[in-house]
């Protein structure tokens, strides 16, 4: 017995250290738990795939050791010129060679009416209409500069479409079948188009000029899903999450992979977003917090808060790139009422701080848009109103032109830069 005992002794110590270094091995081989929490950076599932994309992707290495230093951009896209300033292409002036002699116009997709109506801003007057696919959303310039494309949800069925318009007739073309593209954008390089397809929760990357599908990426943390921002690098975007108390993610755009999630502390519904020149920081409207949350996109925290007004929608930066104009719709639904709280404020990029506020006379409902070329005009939508804004950048005075049923995310053409990131005309 007493053998035995010894026998089974000198086993156990054997054994021991193999044991433990099994264990060690195979708990680091499991997936660890994660709890979400409100106001924590990212949850969970943003944890795991933070964790999965450092020991691989380039996204996260240190791109320029301070602000103001040259960036090392995605390979493909464009150098950028002022590491200060990255809208210094898109001043006053600085229209590509490709863009001479388009006509000026503002091209406005009335959502209900299902039509695209066009303005020419030297006379206020509408002088085209046409009919486009159901729901238009946006009407988006290509990478290339060559088309502006409709986005046409298809009203939560399998009818979506985007339409090419000519920005050089200003005619519209055949329409391209493709599946929810709420919004549309491109990636850096010119190598993608970006679909949003927001009832999918999922981004659909495609060939730019024929739409067909390369691949997609599901974003199941991201109700919602509509307006995107991209790094000064080109190597992430940030999109926002406008339902189920709202949020962001944060996309790889060299591994093509979600990075993570971002909730506010506050119940939120975030709306457009945008960088600010030095590329250190995003701003993200949120209609239900009215204001904008100040986001450090390489950290992706919160920062700071500023207030703006009801129902802030739309961020559109001012072509000196000193100054961030944020339409504030005045309501904080989605089928709001004409005639609401509407307004237009202005941030310095500088200070941080509200320098002007501009309310729509009698009310109104200031959604989406962007700048005028030469930079003396903001024109927006007003969704519930019925309406186009004319807004002068330097006084505030508001002129009005009636057009469609709900109209959304209207572009100004053309616009200075080199080329476009999507949406109502995000230029570098």
């Amino acid at each position: 017995m007493q053998l035995q005992v010894r026998h089974w002794f000198r086993v156990a110590l054997w054994l021991s250290p193999v044991v433990g270094l099994s264990v060690l091995v195979g708990s680091s081989a499991l997936p660890s738990s994660g709890i979400e929490k409100r106001g924590e950076p990212l949850c969970s599932t943003g944890f795991s795939a933070l964790r999965m994309a450092a020991s691989s992707a380039p996204l996260l290495r240190k791109v320029r050791a301070s602000t103001g230093d040259p960036v090392q951009t995605l390979p493909g896209m464009p150098p950028v010129p002022d590491p200060n300033n990255l809208y210094s292409e898109t001043a006053a002036g600085e229209l590509s060679p490709g863009v001479v002699g388009d006509p000026p116009r503002v091209y406005v997709p009335n959502r209900r009416s299902n039509s695209v109506y066009v303005i020419d801003p030297s006379t206020l007057a509408v002088v085209d209409r046409f009919p486009v696919g159901l729901s238009p959303q946006h009407v988006v310039p290509s990478w290339d500069l060559k088309t502006l494309w409709v986005a046409n949800t298809g009203l939560r069925r399998t009818s979506g479409s985007l339409t090419p318009i000519d920005p050089k007739t200003a005619k519209p073309g055949q329409a391209i079948p493709v599946d929810d593209p709420y919004n549309l954008y491109f990636t850096p390089d010119g190598r993608s188009a970006i679909v949003v397809a927001e009832r999918h929760k999922r981004l659909d990357f495609r060939d730019p000029h024929t739409m067909s599908l390369q691949q997609s990426i599901e974003a199941p943390g991201c109700s919602g899903i509509n307006h995107a921002e991209f790094s000064i690098d080109g190597r992430y975007a940030i999109f926002t999450c406008e339902f189920r108390d709202g949020g962001l993610v944060k996309i790889d755009l060299v591994n093509r992979q979600v990075l993570g999630y971002l909730h506010f502390q506050k119940r939120g519904m975030p709306q457009d977003i945008r960088i600010s020149p030095d590329g250190a920081r995003f701003y993200v409207a949120d209609m239900h917090a009215d204001g904008v949350y100040v986001v450090d996109g390489n950290s992706f925290t919160q920062t700071d808060f500023i207030p703006t007004g009801v129902g802030t929608h739309g961020l559109y930066p001012s072509r000196d790139g000193k100054q961030l104009y944020v339409a504030n719709r005045g309501s904080h639904s989605t089928r709001g009422p004409p005639h609401g709280k509407g307004s237009i404020v202005v941030i310095g990029f500088d200070t941080g701080k509200v320098e002007h506020i501009w309310p729509i006379p009698g009310g109104g409902s200031p959604d989406m848009g962007n700048v005028s070329a030469d930079g003396k005009q903001l024109w927006l939508s007003g969704r519930f109103d019925d309406v186009v804004y004319d807004i002068d950048t330097a006084t505030g005075a508001i002129k009005t032109i009636p057009v469609g049923k709900e109209p959304h995310g209207l572009t100004v053409w053309p616009q200075p830069g080199r080329y476009s990131l999507g949406h109502t005309g995000n230029m570098r």
